[in-house]
């Protein structure tokens, strides 16, 4: 078990891990599908949202905005039909309606009371901004993917938290739900990690690309990170 007294910041993925994504990225693509007559199940949709999406973010950066809409394009190149440009608007713009998983804000809360807390999220400043007032808490540290202009799995964006935070690699905690995007990059810079494992229509791995990976620790709700680091 980790030793929480360790620890003085914890920092969190947002999009999965603080805010039920899946529900906000199947509820839109649905309509677009259904829209063209298209058909598929929940499982399929993440699991090719987490194919598409690490593919948009390869490469040259480009807002997450951007990659979204990509993601559609990519939706619509697997089933063979054409979006129209308010379609692929739509998955970004619907990322406003994204909600917190119920558990996020009383354990942040909770999470607040010991420990500073930070934000490394792959979004665009704007999008974060209008999830921001739903977590009902102070970050004292937002880094995005628009202001290290790279993506996670990619350093740059931890070791741009790493020189805002000011505090060693080993006073800092990581959560998030994706191994892939989150667990296996702090762990490669001495960041110990809580893999949040959230339930999924696609077990083990969610709206991402899935990979092995050992974090620090395993949880499956924010809930349950909160009343272990309350025992430590």
């Amino acid at each position: 078990m980790l030793d929480f007294r360790r620890f003085e910041i914890i920092t969190f993925d947002c999009y999965g891990t603080l805010v039920n994504w899946e529900d906000g990225i199947l509820r839109c693509l649905h309509q677009i599908l259904a829209a063209h007559r298209k058909q598929t199940d929940d499982a399929q949709i993440l699991q090719l949202y987490g194919d598409f999406e690490a593919r948009a973010e390869q490469g040259t950066y480009r807002c997450y905005r951007d990659v979204l809409q990509s993601v559609v394009r990519q939706f619509a190149e697997h089933f063979k039909f054409v979006p129209t440009e308010r379609e692929e608007r739509s998955l970004p713009e619907s990322m406003a309606s994204w909600k917190p998983w119920p558990d996020t804000v009383n354990a942040l809360q909770e999470l607040q009371r010991r420990f500073r807390l930070a934000i490394i999220s792959n979004v665009d400043d704007d999008l974060f901004a209008s999830t921001r007032p739903q977590l009902e808490v102070k970050f004292n540290q937002v880094i995005t993917a628009q202001q290290a202009q790279a993506y996670k799995p990619s350093l740059k964006i931890f070791n741009l938290a790493l020189s805002r935070i000011g505090a060693p690699a080993d006073r800092i905690l990581h959560v998030g739900q994706s191994v892939y995007h989150d667990v296996i990059p702090a762990q490669s810079l001495g960041i110990a990690t809580v893999w949040v494992n959230r339930p999924s229509l696609r077990a083990g791995a969610g709206a991402v690309k899935a990979v092995e990976g050992r974090p620090d620790l395993e949880v499956s709700s924010l809930a349950e990170l909160a009343l272990a680091a309350a025992h430590r």
